[in-house]
């Protein structure tokens, strides 16, 4: 389905609110603004909090920030301009530069609102608006607003990381025995159970309670036919190929970059899928990559991740404290790093990285295999268009390629490529929010090493 306005290149517009009716303006009419509405309530719930904390000060900061997203809420519902960011973090400048940019390419027509420009960049603005109403207002400007959906998503699932972390021990515990088949059984299960982590996502459920009761391991079956594209092959035939003879004959594995989504039940899947991943010799180092503020409610900041391996270390469960102190052996001694990066949290699309984030871009290249967690990351890398079901995931990427590359991704937006011929129709007449109910997922895989 193109729009009219489809722009050069055969590149389709990208998603907006401005078609009444879609998921994109759903998001911006209803979703937004909930979200929103629970982020002044967490703040003023928390009053006495910073009253404790810094007095007086914290009181006043409390009402400040509440009276900036108060605005910023009527702005969005009335569709108001985009404005300016005016806190001067590091990343103000690329922001506002990007604002211009849109204002150029839109200045013959209609002004750059919320209802009327790209979906993915207003829900990104919103969040970067969020940070900037406390930013503004210390002494509560680094307040995580999104923290306690995250803290309570982790404690409402640990039946499923035990069982996870049970899971983990049981193949350690039998490594030097496994056969190759037997291994990639495993890595195929533990691929499939980060995959399947992403179900648990707060922002597509306003922070509604979201989170993993049963034993994953238990569930994948079932869940097998719900999988549109699976190139788990692909991946698996990558992490061998970049297995090298070392130095007295050693094998000596790639490195593997995880750009993660969120934290709570779906980090406890990625770290233990980076785990197995190092023990089996499949990779030889995991690089993580998270966000640097608060983001779309529950994404993984530094903070989440070292606050996960505490909590897994300070289990009442004897594999998965085991688990968590392995995990934090592994950051110790180098082989798990975890970075951030400001450009995740900025709305480009990722062909626009090697441009505008080029050491970023470059810091990826070093990698043998990179995995993107999740719907956002899947926005992104498509750049959020209305792409043609069947258009190949590689042409949708539009150059983005600094290594082979995987997207693991539950489906919560509205866009979707490199489907069979017919098969999205199908869905439709069978199921018409098969792209946003998060019911079904895809591996994608693409490498540019397949195009030289």
């Amino acid at each position: 389905m193109m729009a009219a306005d489809q722009t050069v290149h055969g590149v389709p517009p990208s998603l907006s609110a401005k078609v009444v009716g879609s998921f994109a303006y759903f998001t911006v009419k209803d979703r937004l603004p909930t979200i929103l509405t629970k982020v002044i309530d967490t703040i003023h719930r928390n009053k006495n909090k910073f009253f404790e904390e810094y007095g007086e000060e914290g009181i006043q900061a409390e009402k400040q920030t509440i009276s900036l997203l108060s605005k910023l809420r009527n702005e969005l519902q009335t569709d108001k301009p985009i404005l300016a960011l005016t806190d001067g973090l590091h990343d103000t400048e690329a922001w506002n530069q990007y604002l211009q940019r849109h204002q150029g390419v839109q200045r013959d027509q209609e002004s750059v609102s919320w209802f009327k420009s790209p979906w993915l960049y207003v829900e990104c603005y919103m969040y970067r608006r969020i940070q900037e109403a406390l930013w503004l207002n210390p002494p509560i400007s680094d307040y995580d607003v999104f923290n306690e959906g995250k803290t309570q998503s982790f404690f409402e699932s640990q039946q499923a990381v035990m069982a996870l972390c049970t899971y983990l021990e049981g193949i350690n515990k039998n490594m030097e025995g496994l056969s190759k088949n037997q291994l990639l059984e495993h890595f195929n299960k533990l691929l499939l159970v980060s995959l399947w982590g992403n179900k648990c996502d707060l922002s597509i459920s306003a922070g509604q309670e979201n989170s993993q009761k049963m034993s994953p391991i238990d569930s994948l079956d079932s869940l097998q036919p719900f999988i549109l594209v699976n190139d788990s092959n692909m991946v698996w035939s990558t992490l061998i190929s970049a297995q090298r003879p070392g130095q007295s004959g050693k094998v000596t594995a790639g490195r593997v970059d995880i750009v993660l989504d969120n934290a709570g039940f779906e980090l406890v899947t990625d770290l233990v899928l980076a785990d197995f991943l190092v023990s089996s010799g499949l990779a030889r180092e995991i690089h993580f990559h998270c966000k640097s503020i608060p983001w779309f409610v529950s994404d993984v900041t530094a903070n989440d991740f070292q606050w996960t391996i505490q909590q897994t270390m300070a289990a009442n469960h004897k594999w998965m404290s085991k688990s968590g102190y392995q995990w934090k052996i592994y950051v110790k001694e180098g082989v798990w790093s975890y970075h951030d990066h400001c450009f995740w949290t900025q709305p480009h699309e990722f062909c626009d990285m090697a441009a505008d984030a080029p050491d970023l871009y470059a810091t990826l290249q070093e990698a043998d295999l990179v995995l993107l967690k999740g719907d956002l990351n899947y926005r992104k890398l498509t750049g959020d268009r209305d792409w043609d079901h069947t258009v190949g995931f590689d042409t949708a990427l539009r150059g983005f390629g600094p290594a082979p590359l995987c997207s693991l991704r539950t489906l919560k937006a509205n866009v979707q490529v490199g489907l069979q011929l017919g098969q999205g129709e199908k869905l439709t007449s069978q199921d018409p929010d098969w792209m946003t109910s998060g019911k079904y997922a895809v591996i994608q895989f693409y490498s540019p090493k397949s195009e030289q």
